[in-house]
């Protein structure tokens, strides 16, 4: 207690304003993009971390451009590999808080083995995909999240493939800890960032963002005054699943599948309602919460898993410091006169 003391009073009082870069936003007005990073630079300051030790990484996309826009250090890699990225500078140094920006095109199409394997190794760094079901930056081509059939400038005919479900991609991959937000709730956003700095291990948060050039109102189902309330759930851990305007619609669990329910109908009480459990080890619910979607279900908006695991960096971290207190190699003149040497 004392050394976490300690180091909470060498942190400076920081502000959103010391998180403000010089550099000029530039995403579309109206672009979602807008919203997330303003939450992001409002959460910095609340994290405990000193700005030195936050690193932002990014891909290609226009979540890309986020290092810019924040004042910290950061990293524009390439297509697809902010998680090879990311995970060499955590590995490097560990005491950094890092901050992997990514979309979906850029993490689920040519960055997907990366993406899977970082969440599986339960590295411990936070994740922000973009989901806008669309390549914005390259001009409107259908990304892996696209829904089935719908016509773009790279599928004139309609899509034939089936989409990603992010959650579900991401429990399968043995995630630790998932969460989503959409873009027209900062207060939501601002949560479960907060909620993501605090898991060890490798943080997911899925953005539902509206891309307003090439993909406007595809999430508008779910973001709409008039459907929002029945088409959102904001799970909440330790309380019971219950949706809709008046919050007397819920959710049970039937056999193996979810059910949407009304309280007082059919015999229905608020106690038959399903409790939300984000710390629940078996994965089970929240993969079916976290594939929810309307017109059946609500969208599972919060944190939706977050269980405690080990981490890939501290593993290493033992094994590095082991190596060292059991090598008799120390420094470069051990190094020099190890094995057979000569004068010359």
């Amino acid at each position: 207690m004392t050394n976490n003391t300690t180091t909470a009073q060498k942190i400076p009082t920081l502000t959103k304003e010391d998180f403000v870069s010089d550099q000029m936003v530039k995403w579309c007005p109206g672009c979602g993009d807008h919203a997330v990073l303003s939450s992001f630079r409002k959460i910095l300051p609340e994290i405990g971390v000193r700005k030195e030790d936050i690193v932002v990484v990014s891909g290609i996309g226009c979540s890309s451009r986020f290092p810019y826009y924040v004042k910290s250090y950061g990293f524009h890699g390439i297509h697809g590999r902010a998680a090879a990225l990311s995970s060499g500078i955590k590995i490097a140094n560990p005491k950094l808080q890092v901050w992997m920006i990514t979309g979906d095109g850029d993490s689920l199409a040519i960055g997907g083995n990366h993406f899977i394997h970082v969440l599986r190794r339960n590295l411990d760094i936070n994740i922000m995909l973009f989901n806008n079901r669309i390549y914005g930056l390259t001009k409107g081509q259908y990304s892996p999240t696209t829904p089935t059939g719908q016509k773009t400038k790279s599928s004139p005919h309609g899509i034939i493939e089936h989409p990603f479900n992010v959650g579900e991609l991401a429990i399968g991959a043995q995630g630790t800890f998932f969460a989503r937000a959409v873009d027209t709730d900062p207060k939501l956003m601002m949560e479960v960032m907060l909620e993501a700095s605090k898991h060890k291990g490798a943080s997911l948060i899925e953005i539902l963002q509206n891309c307003v050039i090439f993909n406007n109102k595809t999430f508008t189902d779910i973001t709409a005054r008039e459907t929002r309330d029945d088409n959102q759930i904001h799970l909440k851990h330790g309380e019971p699943m219950l949706f809709g305007k008046n919050s007397d619609k819920g959710i049970i669990l039937k056999g193996t599948k979810l059910e949407v329910v009304k309280i007082g109908e059919n015999g229905i009480k608020e106690k038959d309602i399903l409790v939300h459990d984000k710390y629940q080890w078996e994965s089970g619910i929240h993969l079916l919460l976290a594939t929810m979607a309307p017109p059946k279900y609500p969208m599972a908006l919060g944190v939706i898993r977050s269980i405690a695991d080990f981490t890939y960096d501290d593993k290493m971290e033992n094994i590095i410091k082991q190596e060292k207190e059991n090598n008799p190699i120390k420094n470069m003149d051990d190094l020099l006169n190890s094995g057979k040497t000569w004068d010359i």
